[in-house]
């Protein structure tokens, strides 16, 4: 019996632990018909001009930006990509964060277990999308976004790059590896 009780004490920690590190745990993806990575080598990023995330804690933080970007940089790399600053780059990437405040109903994010007198809480929502445009039309060939609970990520630098890390790896998985 306290076997159980103790297992059942651990299961709802491990739990908890998992919820609070899936942060951007929502990955989603659009490829334009017909979009083939195989035919693309180089890229290069695009002009910074509206970056703002609505968050005044992420806009001007040049860590946040050097993170997304060393991240892509990386996961496009594995991928046989080349970075360029050459205006004739296959790809042009470009990538926006947004951050709001939500509210969420007591109990809604509850699966296991109900609650009746939960109050509702306010959380930060997040949000990281990455653009593949093509270089030469400026068409959008493939966008992949992730959305999630970032309560706590923004006032830890070390854990918001590890997190923005993650979260573009999961991201740039769906990009497709060629028709």
């Amino acid at each position: 019996m306290h076997l159980i009780r103790i297992s059942g004490r651990l299961a709802c920690v491990l739990s908890a632990l998992i919820a609070c590190g899936c942060a951007l745990r929502d990955v989603h993806s659009f490829a334009e018909r017909g979009f083939d990575p195989a035919r693309f080598h180089t890229y290069r990023w695009a002009s910074a001009d509206d970056r703002a995330t609505g968050d005044p804690r992420l806009d001007d933080n040049p860590f946040f930006q050097r993170s997304v970007q060393t991240s892509v940089e990386s996961e496009l790399a594995k991928r046989g990509f080349e970075k360029t600053t050459s205006e004739t780059a296959d790809l042009v990437i470009d990538y926006y964060a947004r951050v709001t405040q939500r509210v969420e109903r007591a109990g809604a994010d509850l699966v296991y277990r109900s609650c009746t007198d939960c109050p509702p809480y306010v959380y930060d929502a997040g949000s990281l999308m990455i653009d593949l445009v093509e270089g030469r039309t400026r068409a959008l060939l493939w966008r992949g976004w992730a959305e999630g609970d970032i309560s706590g990520l923004i006032d830890n630098q070390s854990w918001l790059e590890e997190r923005i890390g993650q979260a573009v790896a999961r991201i740039l998985e769906r990009l497709p590896r060629g028709v």
